[in-house]
């Protein structure tokens, strides 16, 4: 395994890390959850990503319970938690979002549902417009020094956001977010590589990237259509399904023959690919089976295996 700096910051994550999004709590259950864990440790992951809203807390449940049972020695291993979306099937206004109030209780369950007594990493899961963002800041510098929190920071947030947030911290002597979560794949680049290009050197800005596959599609699975027990056969994702019009079909289709080419897994190249960015500080892998995450991790000895001109063919095969 390779070990990465998040950000400017003196924590080393995995290079690879393992999510829960999805399918902790709903497609996998603790049996195949503790046989993942325990194969993501075995292999060097040392960083594991929750968030109060997925399976409305459920995930984190199973995967304290999972680390718990491991008996994983805690100076060994992060484990982060989000708050916005709330764990409530239909949360009232206190019960969301990232007022003081709510970033303050979301993390004491995430605590007791992740049995911990300090979260490594805890993120704003999405900005809210309804709060201030000097709010959240404070509250976030509040939760540090009462020893509840390491490193805070966002997901899914602006770059302008992102300023605001250090401009406050800045302003206050409060501590500033160390880390952005952002979605990242070879379809969805512009962020990461753009728009927050400035917020690393001005920053020292980590990433804990999420979706290298695209939700699956970058693993050629969807080529012809949807299998009946895929992730976007599934009620509620049907917001995936937009994805596969017929233009991005075609990408999708090159982009598979050019692995097929190189003799990698569509899944493999795409995560080895993440992987080259030097301002990714962990890739976030999510697998509902043993054999997904195992094939993952194969993605380390790609992203050394192919010289710069193939990986430009790569990026430009699905752009």
């Amino acid at each position: 395994m390779q070990y990465r700096r998040l950000g400017s910051s003196g924590l080393q994550l995995s290079a690879l890390s393992f999510g829960a999004w999805v399918t902790f709590g709903n497609q996998v259950g603790r049996g195949a959850a503790r046989e993942m864990i325990a194969a993501a440790w075995d292999h060097g992951v040392n960083f594991f990503d929750n968030a109060e809203g997925y399976s409305n807390g459920e995930a984190e449940k199973v995967m304290g319970d999972v680390l718990a049972d491991l008996r994983l020695p805690r100076d060994g291993w992060c484990v982060s938690s989000k708050v916005f979306f709330g764990s409530a099937v239909d949360p009232r206004p206190t019960q969301k979002g990232l007022s003081r109030k709510h970033v303050h209780d979301a993390c004491h369950a995430a605590l007791k549902r992740l049995r911990v007594d300090y979260l490594d990493l805890y993120f704003c899961h999405r900005p809210d417009p309804q709060t201030p963002i000097a709010e959240t800041v404070w509250a976030m510098d509040t939760l540090i020094r009462q020893g509840k929190v390491l490193y805070w920071g966002t997901s899914e947030w602006s770059a302008e956001e992102i300023r605001e947030a250090h401009r406050v911290a800045q302003a206050h002597n409060l501590v500033a977010p160390t880390m952005e979560q952002p979605q990242y794949n070879l379809l969805d680049r512009q962020r990461v590589e753009v728009e927050y290009a400035p917020l690393y050197a001005d920053y020292g800005m980590g990433t804990t990237i999420f979706s290298p596959l695209a939700s699956g599609l970058l693993t050629g699975k969807y080529n012809d259509g949807i299998p009946a027990d895929s992730r976007l056969a599934q009620d509620g994702y049907e917001w995936l399904q937009r994805n596969l019009r017929g233009d991005r079909i075609e990408k999708l289709r090159a982009y598979s023959a050019l692995a097929a080419e190189l003799g990698v897994a569509p899944g493999t190249l795409a995560i080895a690919w993440c992987l080259r960015n030097p301002h990714v500080s962990t890739v976030m892998l999510g697998a509902s089976r043993l054999s997904q995450l195992l094939q993952n991790f194969e993605a380390l000895e790609v992203s050394q295996r192919f010289d710069d001109a193939t990986w430009q063919r790569i990026a430009a095969s699905a752009a």
